[in-house]
């Protein structure tokens, strides 16, 4: 399909890549990508400069990027000082925008703040000044909290004593917390009492109170108390609201390396045990800045709604770290996208005046399936000018109705995608792209990324690997406690080669395309067929609303297609005859060889907390197997309804 969306000259003109390249001299952005993939260490120290990071030392500039012990274990900025969160917060302070909003937050039940940067700033050196009596520098302290904004100052506050802070999604089980707090070694657990989700009482402090049965690390407990749930104090328990009150509003950043620890985060654990990223100061501040000034444009005017939470990537690079070093605002909801009415996120957008909306491609199903064309048309959402997607494959109908229903056709969809062990995005369409749809655009600016086969050689014309040849500032310093299971997993299926592990595509435009993961490949009779190619060939069929499509083993074609299918509410009754057609309409969009051999309807898929598809649990009950680890699961009920199809 050809090009659907081409930016005006006002808004490439105005954008603040456009700026970047005119600062140095550079014509289009192709040459960017170019320039900056063979001269990797010009363009962060490029952007650094750009975006006016502070550094307490400079780093040397002969020697920004150091690969003395490998390209897998590259060390940034070397002999740099900073603290990433004295750009975010003291930094605006100093310069006379403390009284800016720094977060703009609302909950499921109505409550609503506005937090400023100074007040931001005051509450995140109250927490850390709480935290310098118990933890040394490098402790890790692990953030066990709903979407509040002393979350976030729970973070920063780790940041600017220079403690690690390791965030966990708050609808993680006990068990999950108390795997992360042990591999973690965790001192301090910052958590809450509770929450609600769809109007039901979550009892967090309880699950964190049996996570920590199971914890020897844990010395201290700090309880934010927010929504009012009766709880069991311990001597371990230290009250928020008591830090809040009596320690100091002010404490100093302390000087960091760029490459002492900032973070630890665990992947969502899709495929087996979770592994624990390791981001770094210096490195992740330049990196997130970049991925929100450059990817989605953001600006110091631009409110930004990334309902993503600060348990995965997209929130902390986008919604917290990216945001507040460009002195942004942004939007923090703490509840279901959903309740108590489907149109939420439109009725926010509105009220609230969101000039950037991003949103998982799970979100974007659930909404179309609950919003007809009346509704969204009593919203103006005439303040987006960006509209950005990530976490999985997008199909068509889908970026489509994206597009023309919540974009109007006028805002560029930023489609884009990577990983928590990159940071961010490798391939992204930035506002200055003309779009085609479903594109992941271009490798990002700073990724010498490619697409190769087997032997890696360059693919063009064909799916491949998507695979990084140069090391980039957020790349995670290894997997934590596990630095064998870290070359594996990235760097043994080519030597000195990132290795994603995502099937993509360059089409003859040099647009870029995911195809699903590489895991995720079904072999029929010789034939490989991505499980998401055909899960979006079903999309395409107006009674679907989601699928999930594996394969089975198989005597004669080594495997079989087997699709479970969720149908619109309007056609479940139709279940019967359409699970023939769904067959038919796969055989003639794709060829008889990808017709499902199976075709199972169930009401629900299972899902992780970020909202992707879990194959593996699919694929395990279908053989009837043990499911195995299931703390990354949003909704366990839809494992028992696989055990009974319709």
């Amino acid at each position: 399909m050809g090009y659907v969306f081409t930016p005006s000259d006002d808004a490439v003109r105005s954008s603040n890549i456009a700026r970047f390249m005119d600062a140095n001299g550079i014509r289009d952005y192709k040459e960017l990508i170019e320039r900056a993939s063979k001269d990797i260490e010009w363009y962060w120290d490029a952007v650094s400069n750009d975006l006016n990071i502070e550094w307490f030392r400079e780093y040397s500039t002969d020697k920004i990027l150091d690969v003395s012990d490998g390209i897998e274990w590259a060390r940034w900025f070397v002999d740099g000082k900073c603290n990433i969160a004295y750009n975010c917060l003291e930094k605006h302070i100093k310069d006379g925008k403390g009284s800016k909003p720094a977060i703009v937050w609302e909950n499921e039940q109505g409550s609503r703040r506005i937090v400023t940067y100074s007040e931001l700033y005051s509450m995140s050196c109250r927490i850390a000044n709480a935290l310098n009596a118990i933890v040394e520098k490098g402790d890790v302290v692990c953030i066990y909290m709903p979407m509040v904004p002393e979350a976030i100052a729970s973070m920063l506050a780790c940041s600017m004593i220079g403690a690690v802070h390791s965030v966990v999604f708050s609808g993680f089980s006990a068990r999950a917390l108390a795997d992360r707090l042990n591999d973690a070694r965790a001192k301090v657990l910052i958590t809450a009492d509770g929450y609600y989700r769809r109007g039901k009482q979550v009892e967090l402090k309880k699950s964190a109170d049996e996570a920590l049965r199971m914890n020897s690390t844990v010395e201290r407990v700090i309880v934010h108390e927010y929504s009012n749930m009766q709880f069991e104090e311990s001597k371990k328990d230290v009250m928020m609201s008591s830090i809040l009150k009596h320690e100091s509003s002010h404490a100093e950043c302390v000087e960091m390396d760029a490459e002492d620890r900032l973070f630890i985060l665990y992947t969502s654990g899709t495929t087996g045990r979770p592994k624990g990223t390791v981001h770094v100061h210096g490195g992740f501040m330049v990196f997130a800045a970049q991925q929100a000034a450059y990817l989605v444009d953001m600006k110091d005017s631009d409110l930004l709604f990334w309902p993503a939470d600060i348990g995965w990537i997209t929130g902390q690079t986008w919604s917290v770290y990216g945001s507040l070093i460009l002195n942004c605002t942004s939007l923090i909801y703490d509840g279901a996208l959903d309740y108590p009415l489907p149109d939420r996120v439109l009725r926010m957008v509105d009220e609230y005046n969101v000039t950037i909306l991003g949103m998982a491609p799970t979100a974007l199903r659930a909404i179309m399936r609950a919003l007809d064309d009346e509704t969204i048309s009593r919203y103006r959402l005439d303040t987006l000018r960006i509209i950005a997607c990530t976490g999985e494959v997008i199909h068509e109908d889908e970026w489509f109705w994206y597009f023309k229903r919540i974009g109007k056709a006028r805002c560029p969809v930023i489609n884009l995608s990577g990983g928590t062990e990159v940071g961010g995005a490798i391939l992204s369409v930035l506002p200055i792209m003309p779009i085609k749809p479903c594109t992941v655009g271009l490798q990002v600016p700073g990724f010498d990324a490619d697409v190769v086969d087997d032997e890696c050689r360059p693919v063009r014309g064909g799916k491949g690997y998507l695979v990084i040849r140069k090391p980039w500032p957020a790349m995670t310093r290894g997997i934590l406690n596990d630095p064998a299971r870290y070359i594996e997993v990235y760097w043994s299926r080519f030597k000195g080669v990132w290795f994603h592990g995502d099937y993509a595509s360059i089409d003859e435009d040099g647009l870029w395309y995911l195809h699903g993961r590489v895991d995720d490949v079904i072999k029929v009779a010789g034939h490989r067929f991505s499980s998401t190619d055909i899960e979006a060939v079903l999309a395409m069929h107006e009674a679907v609303a989601e699928s999930a499509v594996i394969g089975l083993p198989d005597e004669v074609k080594g495997e079989r297609i087997v699709a479970y299918v969720v149908l619109k509410p309007s056609y479940r009754k139709m279940h019967d005859l359409l699970r023939d057609e769904l067959r038919r309409h796969v055989e003639n969009t794709v060829g008889k060889i990808a017709r499902p051999d199976s075709i199972y309807f169930v009401d629900d898929l299972p899902k992780t907390r970020s909202g992707k598809v879990m194959r593996r649990l699919v694929r395990a009950k279908a053989l009837g197997m043990q499911v195995g680890d299931v703390s990354s699961i949003e909704n366990i009920a839809s494992l028992a309804m696989l055990d009974n199809p319709y």
